[in-house]
């Protein structure tokens, strides 16, 4: 193997960690707590990105789903042919685009806005239609991706998982939510085995 593959991950580690302790040092407790407050509320949450967001808009979706919080993954492209019918008034929908200007995102947040749906942004340009058009806005860091092109969707993708994962941990704390529940709704694998125990 080259040398200068096995230093490329090394460097992969390294840019990941860094991009992990800055995000953490860049912590907005007002934002994410009037994001929690919006999801521990709402009767339903959508969760909509394209690429990488959108597979990570997935994972937010199971996680919500983790802690009995109802929640879907809207399709950008089955979202403006009837996709959004899932989302009702007072519902929350969250949106994840580093760049905040994804065109197929944009009639879906059109559509939260005329049906009184609520909005959560993920994204690093605060400036961007997603973000100016949301209740909310999560700001994103990103140093750079661990390719030598600065391309693929690498550290980006765990930034935003780290985002899901601190709303999760949050909300667990403000509903309190309880194991016993989690247990009912996960006897499978390994942790539904020690949960049920």
């Amino acid at each position: 193997m080259k040398e200068e593959t096995l230093q490329s991950a090394k460097n992969a580690f390294e840019i990941e960690s860094e991009c992990i302790a800055e995000l953490g040092r860049r912590f907005d407790s007002e934002a994410f707590g009037k994001a929690v407050s919006l999801l521990c509320k709402a009767p339903r949450i959508g969760a909509t990105g394209c690429g990488h967001s959108g597979i990570m808009c997935r994972h937010f979706a199971h996680l919500m789903c983790c802690i009995e919080r109802p929640a879907k993954f809207i399709s950008p492209a089955e979202a403006v042919h009837g996709g959004t019918g899932f989302l009702q008034e007072g519902d929350v929908c969250l949106f994840a685009s580093r760049g905040g200007k994804t065109a197929e995102l944009l009639p879906i947040m059109d559509i939260c806005r005329k049906k009184g749906v609520k909005i959560i942004t993920v994204t690093e340009n605060t400036e961007s239609p997603l973000a100016k058009g949301a209740d909310v806005v999560l700001v994103q860091y990103v140093n750079r991706e661990t390719d030598r092109y600065n391309c693929q969707g690498t550290t980006s993708t765990t930034s935003l998982g780290v985002i899901f994962h601190v709303l999760q941990t949050m909300m667990i704390e403000e509903t309190e939510f309880q194991n016993e529940k989690f247990a009912v709704i996960h006897p499978g694998g390994a942790v539904g085995e020690r949960l049920n125990k």
